[in-house]
């Protein structure tokens, strides 16, 4: 092959060069663009690095919602509901009156445990009267066998007396025999005092018993009268916190049962359960700030982190998993996350309601 021809030079001139070709000449056509694409590329790093780096400041969740405990308002006693004072959605403050029943009968148990605890306390007082009076009665049963004892001990030397005398024939067989029947007689009164003080003992050993048993009587009118007198409150259900009213189903006129539900109470305060994957919660920890952003308003609220719960959330749920039957297949499990407001927002928050958390990790 014949080596290519170079280009005669111009008389007089340098020699010129060959004209460049593909990328280079696309440069040196438009280097505004190649500028341009250049800076672009450049800002594309950039914003990578700056992006990693802030997802490894912050960690973020969509898998959040408001949280609460809301209280489901149950009735405790039976009766007809003769109020009804609030409405759906009402917000009501601690100590609201939320639902009235009929309390007529359990006034009337109230009035008739009063009655039984006056009954009981008569009783008891009356036995102890009665008990105060035994006593009485024993001190002067003792009286009367002292002095039983007392003229026994005098007939005793004066029949022996008399019983020398007949033997020594100084005295009389008649007196002697006065003196005998004497003794006797003397014995019969100490033997019957002795049992009428016995009798008065045992007499006084009843009446305690009696007094016991009436004071158990009145211990139990007194329970009678507890027992009717927290029927009594609860005809009136209040609530216990604030909050808003909803799923109120009690109306005026219904028989109302022990244990029928009648409403929830949602909580004003309210907080965020953010379900984090277990592999987010490295570096996630209690007191970290975080901005909770609330979808249906829009807006973010600043808050921070109060407590990681201590296992996955399907762990609490109503069918477990059981990973030691059948094929298992490892999952990323989900941890909850409790966060709260810093301060209550000033929007009205339901619970269930969609947020995203943000949490600051550095």
């Amino acid at each position: 092959m014949s080596e290519p021809e170079i280009a005669n030079p111009k008389p007089g001139g340098q020699i010129r060069e060959a004209p460049a070709t593909g990328a280079l000449a696309a440069l040196r056509r438009h280097p505004v663009r190649a500028a341009l694409g250049l800076t672009a590329v450049l800002a594309l790093a950039v914003l990578a690095l700056l992006w990693e780096a802030h997802a490894r400041r912050y960690a973020s969740s969509d898998d959040a919602f408001v949280d609460g405990r809301p209280i489901y308002v149950d009735l405790q006693v039976s009766g007809v509901i003769e109020d009804v004072p609030v409405t759906d959605n009402q917000i009501v403050h601690a100590g609201d009156l939320l639902v009235r029943i009929d309390a007529r009968d359990y006034q009337a148990a109230v009035d008739l445990a009063n009655a039984q605890i006056l009954q009981a306390e008569a009783g008891v007082a009356g036995i102890s009267a009665e008990i105060f009076e035994q006593a009485a009665t024993i001190d002067q049963a003792g009286r009367t066998v002292t002095e039983a004892r007392a003229a026994l001990d005098f007939s005793l030397e004066e029949n022996a007396r008399y019983q020398d005398l007949v033997v020594k024939g100084a005295g009389t067989t008649q007196r002697a025999q006065e003196s005998a029947a004497d003794q006797q007689s003397k014995q019969a009164s100490l033997a019957a005092a002795q049992f009428g003080q016995s009798g008065a003992e045992r007499q006084a050993l009843v009446l305690e018993a009696q007094r016991k048993s009436a004071e158990a009587q009145l211990s139990a009118a007194k329970a009678g009268k507890s027992t009717a007198d927290a029927n009594l409150s609860r005809v009136e259900l209040r609530a216990t916190t604030e909050g808003r009213i909803t799923r109120l189903t009690a109306v005026t006129g219904q028989l109302a049962t022990p244990g029928q539900g009648v409403m929830i109470l949602v909580p004003l305060k309210v907080w965020v359960t953010a379900n984090f994957k277990e592999t987010e919660l490295t570096d996630i920890r209690p007191g970290q700030k975080a901005e909770i952003y609330v979808d249906a308003y829009g807006r973010t609220f600043p808050g921070h982190v109060d407590s990681i719960q201590a296992g996955s959330g399907t762990v609490f749920s109503l069918l477990p998993a059981e990973n030691a039957t059948g094929n298992y297949v490892k999952v990323v499990q989900r941890i909850p996350v409790k966060i709260t407001f810093d301060q209550p927002p000033d929007i009205l928050l339901g619970l269930g309601m969609s947020v995203v958390p943000t949490i600051a990790l550095r």
